[in-house]
């Protein structure tokens, strides 16, 4: 009788797999074995695709003439350091009394591509049974389901094309476009730093769009002038009860359509607004307040002609996905993308939290009506233990299905991180912060079971000859969901009515009032008179762009189809966005690491380097369309499409092929050093010039090639 092969991506995974099959012994020989089953593992990728030099010895040198460099087909060999293991796992699959394969590489594009060229590079028989199992965690249940409805692998082979083809692309696009790009200008990189070494100019199909976005966003901040407005600010009581409306234009207003106004709310010259003032009646000055022009007028009155009631809902959030969960531990921890993917995939194999590469923010229908064992589970951690009873003794997670946060439609891979419910004691072996992160994640989730929180809201409109006042006021009835969400080590800073809640926001108390001075401005009706008692000129400025720091970078990557002005562009790449949930931290780090960007550590912002100034000069005027948001995302939906078996693998490619052939040639023809020395100088005007000391470089791994 045959055994049964199982292959995982980590040998982490492959003991869990190990452990729900019976399977002991000694991992020293790359595997384990039992009479039935053999567990063994890759450890991440075990193949890579080869260098151009592979191909022809001649293509080591970098040269205008061997460009583009379009292979009709990809050579791929292994990586060195992990060859011991990828001889272990080719000799097991390819042994005769192993007739059933069972992949069990991560549930996603990557890890498909990963197991995919290890099966090729060993020419495992196509006779061998192969199942494919998908799962959203590591607990032993969710083991046990996905072996036992293991697919068969061929079902996954749209999903494998759109593996290979990613990776093509960013090799063909890397390849050309950095070589293409580094002959023509390097020397005028270099010459230009005078730091005594030849720049290579590295590009590429996600990292230069990134790179577009910051840069784009600093240049927007440096060429941002502050523009000035004044508001007009009443104040007025009713019953004793003081409050304050900021002034509006209206088309009853003197000013309606006035050349004179900012915007709705206030006047480009302080002039204006102290015309106003004076046309209201308001002549007598106060003294100053924080700087303001005050003014009052005694007995002046003014008339209530709005009083509108109204209560307003606060759903919980959505449940995390990797992306929103890393924006969230930008905000709460000051950790980067990067390391809150390391933490969470930490949490996800010590079985507390599932799957964390995941674009999807809601549950499948099937864990829906299973989600009770997760918080039965959540009744054994002590932060939320008696949160978690009172749910199931309510019964509050009823009816789940039905509600915003179950949506089959919105899941392709995977659905949002929450906790099993199972592994708690491993958090007694994780850092502080991966305490932390969990616990959000817990609160997260445990929150779409309570009600939403609850307002009620008074709007109030005040007029005095024809011009209007504006006042919001809002209290918490019920806090709903909030009772919960504030994190149990995140206490108010002094002197701030603030928490930190679980969406990562903190909830703030503008526009708030008090129920007692709410219920005295509830009188307030249609047509009643108020005393206005003065008007203020409130000075202000415009603001410039945010930069971004590593998270809001990250849903910025996510969500990069809202950066497209072309409306029929953009709905259809809705959910592409660039890079993909897997990878967008990496590509961050990347461009870090090669200072084409900087991080603060402490404050996580992400600002340009020279060096990234220049090169994004560089390819702006070479091949722009790597900059922007259009070119990536259209590509990531090629990408989804190839995997949903609406286009072709052979379409894709040549769409590809032709788009870098005509960019190649494009650059070839270009000679644009005088004017990239000119860009250079008005950027170099804001950075200090550092001189490096050209480093040794250290001598390539030798390769083994394999057809």
């Amino acid at each position: 009788m045959g055994k049964d092969l199982f292959i995982a991506e980590k040998p982490s995974v492959a003991k869990e797999f190990a452990k729900v099959l019976g399977v002991s012994g000694n991992a020293g020989n790359g595997y384990l074995e039992s009479g039935e089953f053999v567990v063994t593992w890759c450890v991440g990728h075990l193949v890579t695709m080869s260098y151009p030099d592979a191909y022809d010895p001649a293509l080591k040198k970098w040269s205008l003439q061997t460009l583009p460099f379009l292979p009709e087909k990809f050579l791929y060999e292994l990586i060195p350091d992990v060859k011991k293991q990828f001889q272990v796992v080719a000799g097991l699959l390819n042994r005769e009394d192993v007739t059933r394969i069972y992949v069990c590489t991560d549930s996603g594009r990557e890890g498909e591509y990963i197991y995919r060229l290890v099966d090729q590079m060993a020419n495992v028989p196509k006779t061998k049974e192969k199942r494919r199992v998908w799962i959203d965690s590591q607990t032993e249940e969710e083991i046990r389901r996905g072996i036992a409805q293991a697919k068969l692998l061929e079902e996954y082979d749209n999903l494998s094309d759109s593996a290979y083809l990613r990776a093509k692309e960013d090799y063909l696009m890397g390849i050309n476009f950095s070589r293409v790009l580094s002959l023509k200008y390097g020397r005028t990189v270099m010459d230009y730093l005078n730091n005594g070494k030849w720049t290579a100019i590295s590009v590429g199909r996600v990292m230069t769009c990134v790179l577009g976005m910051v840069v784009r966003r600093e240049r927007e901040i440096r060429n941002f002038v502050k523009t000035p407005f004044y508001r007009v600010i009443g104040g007025f009581s009713y019953s004793g009860q003081f409050f304050e409306g900021e002034w509006k234009v209206t088309e009853q207003s003197k000013y309606y359509r006035s050349p004179a106004l900012y915007k709705e709310n206030g006047f480009k010259e302080k002039k204006d607004a102290l015309e106003l003032c004076s046309f209201l009646g308001f002549l007598e000055p106060m003294p100053e307040k924080d700087g303001q022009d005050a003014f009052k007028s005694p007995g002046a009155k003014a008339v209530v002609t709005k009083a509108e009631r109204k209560k307003e809902k606060k759903n919980p959030p959505l449940l995390f996905n990797l992306a929103e969960l890393q924006n969230t531990s930008s905000k709460l921890f000051k950790i980067s993308p990067d390391e809150t993917l390391k933490i969470v995939q930490e949490l996800y194999e010590k079985k507390l939290v599932t799957y964390p590469r995941t674009d999807a923010r809601v549950l499948s229908t099937a864990v829906s009506k299973e989600i009770q064992k997760n918080i039965r589970g959540l009744c054994q951690y002590p932060v939320v233990s008696e949160i978690a009873a009172g749910i199931l003794e309510k019964k509050s997670f009823q009816g789940l299905s039905k509600t915003r946060y179950v949506n089959d439609k919105q899941i392709t891979d995977h659905y949002a991180i929450i906790p099993t419910g199972q592994g708690l004691g491993a958090l007694n072996s994780v850092s502080l912060t991966a305490k932390r992160v969990y616990e959000v994640i817990v609160r997260r989730f445990l929150c779409i079971f309570y009600p939403p929180a609850e307002y009620l809201k008074l709007g109030i409109v005040a007029e005095c000859k024809k011009e209007s006042f504006f006042a919001g006021f809002k209290v918490m009835v019920n806090p709903g969901y909030l009772e919960i969400a504030s994190a149990s080590f995140a206490g108010k800073k002094a002197g701030e009515e603030r928490a930190f809640r679980a969406d990562g926001t903190a909830e703030g108390q503008e526009n708030a009032v008090d129920q007692s001075s709410l219920s005295v401005l509830q009188g307030l009706k249609k047509g009643m008179e108020l005393d206005f008692l003065s008007t203020a000129v409130k000075e202000g400025e415009t603001s410039p762009p945010k930069r971004y720091n590593s998270g809001s970078m990250i849903l910025a990557m996510e969500n990069a189809g809202q950066l497209i002005e072309d409306e029929d562009l953009r709905s259809q790449i809705k959910g592409s966005g660039i890079g993909t949930s897997a990878t967008r931290a990496e590509i961050l780090s990347k461009l870090v690491k090669i200072k084409y960007l900087n991080l603060n550590k402490n404050t996580q912002v992400i600002t340009p380097e020279l060096l990234g100034e220049m090169v994004y000069d560089v390819v702006s005027t070479s091949i722009r369309p790597l900059l922007n948001p259009e070119l990536t995302a259209s590509w990531e939906l090629g990408l989804t499409q190839v995997a949903e078996g609406t286009i072709t693998t052979e379409e894709y490619m040549e769409k590809l092929n032709g788009f870098i052939t005509r960019r190649v040639q494009a650059v070839r023809q270009t000679n644009n050093q005088v004017m990239l020395h000119q860009m250079f100088d008005q950027a170099a005007v804001y950075y200090k010039k550092t001189k490096e000391k050209p480093k040794k470089a250290k001598a390539a791994p030798k390769r083994e090639v394999i057809t």
